[in-house]
């Protein structure tokens, strides 16, 4: 995907990496993930070494980002609005290049 890099984060690790969030990067609106019966089909996906990390997502013709962060033994999953592909894998480039959190 564009924008995206898989670079090294340790000695076993290659998965992509989120860039750090610029300062004045966009705001992503995420809402806690509800038990659904439908079914998510994983497209890209950050590297889970770090607490928090990412899924782009597919269901039907929509898509939406999916985070997990992981705290203190606490684990909550969270995911954006559900919307076209196109503008999902808009806000999927931005989020990798650290210009949306």
């Amino acid at each position: 995907m564009a924008g995206s890099k898989r670079r090294p984060y340790a000695d076993d690790c290659i998965g992509l990496h989120v860039e750090a969030a610029h300062r004045d990067c966009a705001r992503i609106d995420w809402n806690l993930v509800r038990p659904d019966v439908e079914r998510m089909r994983v497209r890209d996906h950050t590297c889970d070494c770090q607490p928090v990390f990412y899924e782009l997502c597919q269901a039907g013709g929509q898509r939406c980002i999916r985070r997990t962060t992981r705290k203190g033994g606490r684990v909550v999953v969270e995911e954006s609005v559900r919307t076209a592909a196109s503008r999902t894998d808009i806000l999927w480039s931005l989020l990798l290049r650290g210009d949306a959190r």
